[in-house]
Parts: C-alpha cells; sequence; structure tokens
C-alpha cells in the first residue's frame, strides 16, 4: 500500500525506526496489549444496539455482540472541550480546570499525563487520527485542532470533500453557522472523499504497519467527525432513512411546566422555530449521519480482524457526549437530561467478558484512563478520579460505584453557576446552583423520558435528601486536593462560555 502523499516522511520513519523501543510491562516473546480508541462526535444512544428501531447501525450492533455494551454510561460535562479532557485526563473537568471549549489541560495541570501519553511513554506507539480533543467544527477539520502534542507519536488530519468544497452548499437554520446550530447536506460526492471514510483508510494503514512490528504495542485513538453539525454524508446514507418515519417530539409546553428554567437553558430560538418538515429533514441528517459514521467504525474493526489483531487488542468505542433531538424542546447539548448526559460505551477487550454482556450500573467517561491502565498492565494512579470497567466486564451483576456524576454550566455576567446531575440506576437527580435556582428528580423505572419532575412529590421527600447528600459528595470528590493546582472553586462557580463545538 503506497504512502499517502498528506501524510508527512517522518510518520513512516515513527512506525517503522523505532522497533526497538521496549515495553516494560511483559516478556517481549508476549503478545502485546494493544489499544484501539474510536470517538464519535455528538452521538447519542439512538443506535440500533441500543434498542432504536430507526437506526441503521450494523457495525456497532455486531461490535457489541462481541464484547460488552454499557447501559448506563455517561460523559463529565456535556460539552466538547470538557467532556474530551476528562476522558483524557481521567479527572473531573473540576480538577483538570477545562470548563469550555478551546482549551487544554495543558494550560491547567501541565504535569498531568494523557492516558495517550501515559501509555506513549511505557514505549506503545501513540498516534491520533482526527478529533480527540477540541476542534472548531467544520472550520478546523484538517488541522490538530486544540490538541495536545505530548499525548501522541503519530497524528494524522485529513479534510475531505464536505470541509473543502461542499461548504458553501451546507443547509443551515442560521446564515454561515455550521457548527454551532443545525446544518445539513446530502452529499453527492464519493464515500472515500468524506473526511471520517478518509480516517478510516488512515486507520487501516496505520494498523497494517503496527502489525508488521508485533513485538510493539500501539494505542491508536480515532476520533470521527460525524454525526456533528453540519451533518454531511453521501445521499445513499440518507436514502436509507424515510423522513416521514423521522418522530417529532410533542406536548413540549406540557412537559417543561414543572422543569427549571436553567434545565433547559440550552435551547436556541431558531430550532424552536423549526417546521414539521424541517425537523424531519434534520432527524434524517442525523440518522444518516450516524450510519455514514457506523460504516466507519465498520472499516476499522475488519481492518483490525483481517490483520489478525483483535486476540491483543482492547477496543473501546464512545462519543464525547449526548445529544438532544427535539427531547424537551432541545436539541444538540449542554442539558443535564438523560440524552445530553448518556453516551454509547463499548468495549470489547481478550477475554474480558462474555460476548453481548450488558453492564447497567451507572458508568463514568472518568472510568476509561484506568480501564486503559489495569488492560495495559500498569498499576492505577490513586489521583485519577475513575474506576476500572474490567471487573464490571467480567461480571457485569457487580455493582461497581453505582453512580455517575454530569455538571454544566449556566448563567452569565458576574454571577455564573454549575448545574449537578447524579445518576443512579433508577433516579436522576439534579440540582441548579446548589438547588436555589431549581431542582429535578426523575424515576427512570417509571419515567425513562424523564417528564415528570419528582422533586416536590412528598412521598419522595427522603429520596430527595438522601440523593441530595450522595450528589454533594460526589461534588467534593470533583475537586484536587488542597494545593493542587487548578485552585478549589466553589459549587456555584463556572467560566464565562467561549467558542462553538
Amino acid at each position: 500500500m503506497p504512502l499517502p502523499q498528506f501524510i508527512p516522511s517522518i510518520a513512516l520513519a515513527v512506525l517503522v525506526a523505532v522497533p526497538s523501543v521496549a515495553w516494560p510491562f511483559q516478556n517481549r516473546s508476549q503478545q502485546p496489549r494493544n489499544v484501539l480508541f474510536i470517538i464519535s462526535d455528538d452521538l447519542n444512544n439512538r443506535l440500533g444496539c441500543y434498542g432504536d428501531p430507526l437506526a441503521k447501525t450494523p457495525n456497532l450492533d455486531k461490535l457489541a455482540a462481541r464484547g460488552v455494551r454499557f447501559d448506563r454510561a455517561y460523559c463529565t460535562f456535556p460539552l466538547c472541550g470538557p467532556s474530551r479532557n476528562a476522558i483524557m485526563t481521567g479527572l473531573y473537568p473540576n480538577s483538570n480546570g477545562i470548563l469550555q471549549n478551546g482549551q487544554i489541560f495543558r494550560q491547567t495541570i501541565p504535569q498531568h499525563p494523557s492516558f495517550a501519553q501515559a501509555l506513549r511513554l511505557s514505549g506503545y506507539l501513540a498516534g491520533r487520527i482526527g478529533k480527540l480533543y477540541h476542534y472548531n467544527v467544520p472550520n478546523s477539520v484538517g488541522t490538530n485542532g486544540h490538541d495536545d502534542p505530548a499525548s501522541w507519536e503519530l497524528e494524522i488530519n485529513p479534510a475531505g470533500v464536505e470541509r473543502m468544497e461542499e461548504h458553501p452548499r451546507i443547509k443551515t437554520l442560521v446564515p454561515n453557522q455550521f457548527g454551532a446550530t443545525l446544518s445539513w447536506y446530502a452529499s453527492p460526492a464519493p464515500e472515500s472523499q468524506h473526511t471520517d471514510s478518509m480516517q478510516a483508510s488512515d486507520a487501516a494503514w496505520v494498523l497494517e504497519r503496527c502489525a508488521k512490528e508485533p513485538t510493539r504495542p500501539f494505542m491508536l485513538a480515532v476520533g470521527f467527525f460525524r454525526p456533528h453539525t453540519p451533518y454531511v454524508a453521501p445521499k445513499s446514507y440518507f436514502d436509507l432513512h424515510d423522513p416521514e418515519k423521522m418522530e417529532i417530539v410533542n406536548d413540549v409546553e406540557e412537559d417543561r411546566k414543572d422543569i427549571p428554567a436553567p434545565a433547559v437553558a440550552s435551547g436556541k430560538k431558531e430550532q424552536d422555530d423549526m417546521s414539521p418538515e424541517t425537523t424531519r429533514e434534520a432527524l434524517q441528517a442525523y440518522y444518516a449521519s450516524v450510519s455514514f459514521m457506523d460504516a466507519q467504525v465498520g472499516k476499522v474493526i475488519e481492518t483490525l480482524d483481517r490483520l489478525g489483531l483483535t486476540d491483543s487488542t482492547l477496543i473501546i468505542f464512545t462519543s464525547d457526549h449526548g445529544y438532544h433531538l427535539g427531547e424537551h424542546g432541545l436539541w444538540q447539548k449542554m442539558s443535564l437530561f438523560e440524552e445530553s448526559a448518556r453516551v454509547p460505551l463499548l468495549i470489547v477487550g481478550p477475554n474480558l467478558g462474555r460476548p453481548g454482556s450488558v453492564v447497567k450500573t451507572p458508568v463514568s467517561h472518568v472510568d476509561l484512563y484506568p480501564t486503559l491502565l489495569e488492560f495495559t498492565g500498569r498499576s492505577i494512579d490513586a489521583k485519577l478520579h475513575g474506576q476500572s470497567l474490567i471487573p464490571l466486564m467480567r461480571d457485569p451483576s457487580s455493582a461497581g460505584r453505582g453512580w455517575a456524576l454530569t455538571q454544566v454550566t449556566r448563567g452569565g455576567g458576574e454571577y455564573k453557576f454549575f448545574g449537578y446531575s447524579l445518576r443512579t440506576e433508577r433516579w436522576r437527580y439534579t440540582e441548579w446552583d446548589e438547588g436555589i435556582r431549581g431542582r429535578e428528580l426523575y424515576d427512570h423505572r417509571m419515567d425513562p423520558g424523564e417528564r415528570t419532575n419528582l422533586v416536590s412529590a412528598p412521598e419522595r421527600r427522603e429520596t430527595v435528601e438522601d440523593l441530595s447528600g450522595q450528589l454533594r459528595q460526589a461534588v467534593a470528590g470533583t475537586y484536587p486536593a488542597t494545593g493542587v493546582t487548578p485552585e478549589v472553586r466553589p459549587m456555584n462557580w463556572a467560566p464565562t462560555l467561549t467558542g462553538p463545538d
């Protein structure tokens, strides 16, 4: 396979000229423990393997059947920059200092290694293709974005036809905005010319070279851009989804009667004004983008299988956060409802869990770093906030931590505040500004759509008290130890938000 023209020659040198790097975890005669980390952008749980009847995601469905599906996995912060920095550092945003887009944790905790850097320093080839940290989408496609160079030995940033040629043809709700609002385009260009498809080919290129040096382990991270707006995919993927079958959320006004104002503050007027026809068109475009991304995941996994690397590789698939498609009258992210906080999480590993297993206890993105450390034979750093998920993979009935915490910022001017939401297996409990600006309680056994706020129900008073105490204890654990930067900030502190995702 010829070297692609857009990859600098130094990349080839990195891959083929350092076979002697030692791997300290085990004898070199043993099989390395590799990592394939795949992350999608703005992907919710509307996948076939999570029970969505409209989804066309055969490759992710097959991946779930091969490994363990985490039914209740949650991001730490439903915004790209904070979420991705939390994943990469294994620390909640209150400790890594990243509470908005356009920042990187090196600005706040420069000595802390990302999980990619930790493996790289141990002898791994650590490579990144596409978006792992924050990018301004679509304008930063083809660049490093807000990346962390210390995390990677190899970086590849293709830019496809949707960025380089089709940008002016994309339909958008707000003129000249594409990433911060809803926008979409059914592209006539061949699939191979789109960024995510190019990234799948790049991943195959890297994996083929890794297979030629089987004694050196690799950590390959692939960050697909879809389904982030603009929802651009080849027209054939749009044709998979009938817009007339798209389900529009109704009764929003009635639903919002018991919801505190900060809970729906992420809404945007242009999205409130969409006609039913435009809404169905946007939904079709989102589903099409998900199907297109699913196909690219399939290409990467097929390459891994073909090269005989599957039995030595931990495969992780997730998204940076969830995504609203009209629930509670909201689109996109930055809420603390289930649709925004919940993420898909699929993990496949050699001898790790029965294929097709489902873990129902809540887990968090901060759990991925310690999971990778345990799999690769390293001790788990006590400073990390998460738990390894490997015990849950081996025994899905285990209780684990039992909860997941998600936070978000609200407000402006001189006074800004946090919202925190605690998700247990049964309940979602949320406090805005320590409860001063509202609280929410939803019973997922009876109300999976979170449409009835039970926080004022007399029969739930004890539940609210218990969950409030649990939430506050969880929040306290998100801050660093005294004297560790960034400085500890009170619960009601938040930064000014800047920049689109």
